[in-house]
């Protein structure tokens, strides 16, 4: 049976506030994805938020139970519940294909693997676990909230929510608590907004060096210049 569960005001940090979106209506998807894609598409860094949680099989029979996105605090953040879905949502598999789209997660490896038990591909991702280094962040121990603290800002720390190793096994099962709700949600933002702080982060720095570079030049044309 098809559910659409919207919540409006899921705290992030400070006074943010996230709109929610959990389904595993294809329509609902479909026209959430939707509104995405006409946002990314004006955006210079197409980024999305990812990260994606787990059946409690055990080995290979293992799948993902749901999958969450987020493009930033002025859009919705979808919880996808994959393990609920009767079908696939077309347009849903298309996002994660699109290479123009940068998928940043932590510790995404395991979170590809999953993917593609259920026949879904993630084309473009960045892992920044690899790219920016957390030494005391592990995937079982702590939630993105953990390592945008770390990684970006103290008022990340703010936003945990850990999760007892029991709740953490019922990602499959209906209705999900309030407490699944936060954790997943801040996990997606907390990916897109690491990211996004990062590669301005990254830009700011590429334009110093090459700043300094033309300076250097500047100054070497105007020594070897003959009075």
């Amino acid at each position: 049976m098809g559910f659409i569960k919207e919540f409006m005001e899921v705290q992030a940090h400070g006074n943010i506030e996230l709109h929610v979106i959990h389904t595993n209506d294809l329509h609902k998807t479909a026209t959430t994805i939707e509104q995405y894609e006409r946002h990314l598409e004006f955006e210079r860094h197409k980024i999305v938020g990812v990260d994606v949680e787990y059946t409690n099989d055990v080995g290979e029979d293992q799948k993902p139970a749901l999958v969450q996105l987020s493009v930033g605090k002025d859009h919705p953040v979808l919880l996808f519940q994959l393990s609920a879905a009767d079908k696939n949502c077309t347009r849903f598999d298309n996002f994660l294909a699109d290479p123009r789209y940068t998928f940043a997660g932590f510790s995404i490896d395991g979170d590809i693997e999953m993917l593609g038990r259920v026949g879904l591909e993630i084309a473009h991702f960045i892992d920044i676990q690899k790219e920016w280094w957390v030494p005391t962040a592990t995937k079982h121990l702590d939630s993105l909230g953990d390592v945008s603290g770390i990684i970006v800002h103290d008022y990340y720390n703010n936003i945990k929510n850990k999760l007892t190793n029991a709740e953490h096994q019922r990602w499959a099962r209906m209705p999900l608590s309030k407490r699944h709700i936060e954790y997943a949600t801040k996990d997606a933002y907390a990916a897109y907004e690491i990211w996004s702080r990062l590669t301005i982060i990254q830009e700011g720095l590429r334009r110093a060096k090459l700043e300094k570079e033309r300076t250097r030049k500047r100054a070497r044309s105007w020594g070897d210049y003959e009075y």
